[in-house]
C-alpha cells in the first residue's frame, strides 16, 4: 500500500515564511510531533498516521485527518495561501 497522498496539505512551519507541503503519512506523523497543541483532531491525526503506517487506513484518510488537525492548530494554509 503506497503511503503517499495527493494533493499535499500545506502547513506553516516554525520558521517564519516557510511552508511545508505534506504529501505522505510519514511526513504527516513527523510534522504532528512538532506541534504544541494536542487537541482532539491532533490525537485523531496521530492515530490515523499510526493506522496508516500499519496499512489499516488509507493515505487519503490520513490526509483528511492531518488537514483537520492543521486547521485546529492554526497551521493550515489554503491552496491560495500556499
Amino acid at each position: 500500500m503506497p503511503l503517499w497522498f495527493s494533493p499535499p496539505v500545506y502547513v506553516r512551519t516554525a520558521r517564519t515564511g516557510i511552508r511545508y507541503g505534506v504529501n505522505n503519512i510519514e511526513g504527516a506523523a513527523e510534522e504532528l510531533v512538532t506541534w504544541t497543541k494536542c487537541g482532539p483532531k491532533w490525537r485523531h491525526a496521530v492515530e490515523a498516521c499510526l493506522e496508516g503506517l500499519r496499512g489499516r487506513v488509507s493515505p487519503d484518510e490520513v490526509r483528511s485527518a492531518f488537514e483537520e488537525a492543521a486547521k485546529e492548530e492554526g497551521k493550515f494554509l489554503s491552496p491560495v495561501e500556499a
